[in-house]
């Protein structure tokens, strides 16, 4: 019989303090002093517009093209995609610096 007294009084205890940490929740004023985690967050660097990607798959085409019409070398379009490799290499790494700065 005690011990249902003591859970009693617990259940009791612990629907205070969640009434309370209820009451809490209902001021608008404490919004304010919390981050919003709803709706859309900026980006930390710019994204590639529609155009740009556009554009670049076009000089990839425009690049392959090239190499199958014999209009540059092999030594040419090799030298060419070398460059867009190291782009792709490095601009993870370099955005990321320029995030961190």
């Amino acid at each position: 019989m005690l011990a249902v007294g003591k859970q009693r009084s617990l259940t009791r205890i612990s629907g205070l303090i969640f009434a309370i940490a209820l009451a809490g929740c209902n001021s608008t004023a404490e919004l304010a002093t919390y981050p919003s985690v709803y709706g859309q967050r900026p980006a930390a660097m710019q994204q590639m517009t529609d155009e740009e990607a556009v554009n670049m798959q076009e000089r990839l085409t425009a690049l392959a093209g090239q190499r199958r019409s014999g209009a540059i070398s092999e030594a040419e379009y090799q030298r060419r995609l070398k460059e867009l490799q190291l782009l792709a290499e490095r601009h993870g790494p370099d955005a990321l610096k320029e995030i961190e700065n």
